[in-house]
């Protein structure tokens, strides 16, 4: 039986039907696959996608995504995710918690003569946040790609449950108390037949009062 190749343009199959290149122990053509890779060297898939980040066919118009891993301080966390979602772009937003999620504890020091981030409320309690916030921004992406299913439910809920817990003493003054109940009001209207279709959006609360 053949090997079975890659559907996926960028990867490279590995020997021809006439080569003379390694097989495996029953006699098979081996397959080697290069992962796409950022300039950093990261695996990153370089296929282009579209506003809510779904993969599109080699060749077509993409949307840039924000380089991954950046270190930012949390005033440019969320600044950078409140543009993104003003433009109706859930899971670039996303992407901007994530790194944030990803690099707590190690937010940058303000440049000489500008304003001090804002306090930092640890490392540990950052990583809640941080990733609770990706959680409903990756809910409202699954909204609103059409996905009016359980799996964006529960991503409205559990991130709106972990940010929850700062709804006292609002770090970064996030809204988070107008978030939370936006979130799980959303997610209360999955499955219900007035819910939007694809390619409407969601407008979420400010994320600073």
């Amino acid at each position: 039986m053949a090997a079975a190749q890659s559907s996926d343009p960028a990867a490279a199959v590995g020997v021809g039907a006439d080569d003379d290149g390694p097989r495996g122990e029953v006699g098979r053509r081996r397959t080697v696959v290069r992962r796409d890779r950022d300039p950093a060297g990261r695996a990153r898939n370089s296929r282009p996608r579209d506003e809510l980040g779904r993969p599109l066919p080699y060749g077509s118009p993409d949307v840039p995504r924000a380089p991954e891993g950046v270190l930012r301080t949390a005033d440019e966390t969320i600044t950078q995710a409140q543009q993104l979602l003003d433009a109706g772009l859930p899971f670039h937003a996303h992407e901007v918690f994530e790194d944030a999620w990803k690099t707590a504890g190690t937010e940058p020091v303000a440049a000489d003569g500008a304003e001090p981030p804002s306090a930092s409320p640890g490392a540990a309690v950052e990583r809640v946040l941080w990733k609770g916030m990706a959680q409903i921004a990756v809910g409202l992406t699954h909204l609103s790609r059409g996905n009016n299913d359980r799996g964006a439910q529960t991503l409205l809920r559990r991130g709106a449950a972990a940010i929850n817990a700062y709804r006292l003493e609002p770090p970064y003054r996030l809204n988070i108390g107008g978030i939370v109940s936006w979130a799980n009001e959303l997610a209360d209207g999955i499955g219900s037949p007035d819910m939007p279709t694809e390619g409407s959006r969601w407008t979420p609360p400010r994320l600073r009062v």
